[in-house]
């Protein structure tokens, strides 16, 4: 979070005048991964808040910073899938995030009280994956290395950091109904360079060498199936597909915005 602190200390710190401008966000996130098979779920909807800082260049283009925290989903008993239902993973993770956008205006404000906007950018998370055990524990996923990264037996596979870079863009629509004020809706996705935001990638490893590295919390969540007596049903052995590797895991949010302008120039 240095990255977020060092930018938040230099917009205050210069933060004086109209052309600073202050958002409040709170809306809903989801995701979209190896436990989701739709592009939308509203099973998997979390709440969402956020606040961001704007540097306003010339009205039709705004810098922003911003600090996002917002929780995401995904549960395999949600799954049409036979076999993806009967794997029975599920997962948690409370997202901290800081971006830095530029923000487009597709019409000029000074003529049109609402109009739309696009956005992009670069950014900076923390996550965090957990699930509930067979006794209703919290159980943090990472260190239980689930697919064998870390394990001697499984070079390739490395522990994935949890804090990463992601690229925001969305688009929006501002409602202008005063000097200072505005309300916003806005819908934005997260590209992210990781497969392992619900702990889930690659193939099953051997369940002897998970559990002697790991021990038996490993094995119980690295393949949930209730009427598992210690074998693989439905042939789930080491080598067989757990995720999809080819395909990197996605957040997202929307939600309404209220927009403040800031300095004694506004009235």
């Amino acid at each position: 979070m240095k990255f977020c602190l060092v930018i938040f200390l230099f917009v205050t710190g210069s933060c004086f005048g109209q052309t600073w401008e202050a958002e409040i966000l709170a809306g809903v996130s989801g995701y979209k991964g190896d436990l989701i098979k739709h592009n939308f779920s509203v099973r998997s909807m979390r709440p969402a808040i956020g606040v961001n800082l704007k540097y306003n260049i010339d009205n039709s283009i705004l810098l922003r910073a911003g600090i996002s925290w917002l929780k995401v989903t995904g549960d395999d008993k949600y799954n049409k899938q036979v076999d993806l239902r009967a794997r029975n993973l599920n997962f948690k993770s409370d997202i901290i995030e800081a971006s830095l956008c530029v923000e487009y205006n597709l019409l000029e404000p000074d003529i049109f009280n609402a109009y739309p906007y696009i956005f992009g950018g670069i950014g900076v998370y923390h996550f965090n994956p957990y699930t509930y055990d067979d006794s209703n524990k919290k159980t943090y996923l990472r260190p239980l290395s689930t697919e064998g990264q870390g394990l001697a037996a499984y070079p390739g596979r490395k522990p994935y950091s949890q804090t990463q870079l992601c690229l925001p863009f969305g688009a929006g629509w501002k409602w202008n109904f005063s000097k200072r004020y505005d309300i916003i809706y806005e819908i934005g996705y997260r590209v992210l360079f990781t497969d392992y935001l619900d702990d889930v990638s690659k193939t099953y490893v051997d369940q002897q060498l998970l559990l002697a590295a790991r021990g038996p919390k490993a094995v119980e969540v690295a393949y949930r199936a209730q009427h598992s007596t210690g074998s693989y049903p439905f042939q789930e052995g080491p080598g067989a597909q757990r995720g999809n590797p080819n395909v990197k895991d996605w957040y997202f949010f929307n939600g309404l915005k209220l927009l403040i302008r800031l300095g004694k120039e506004v009235e």
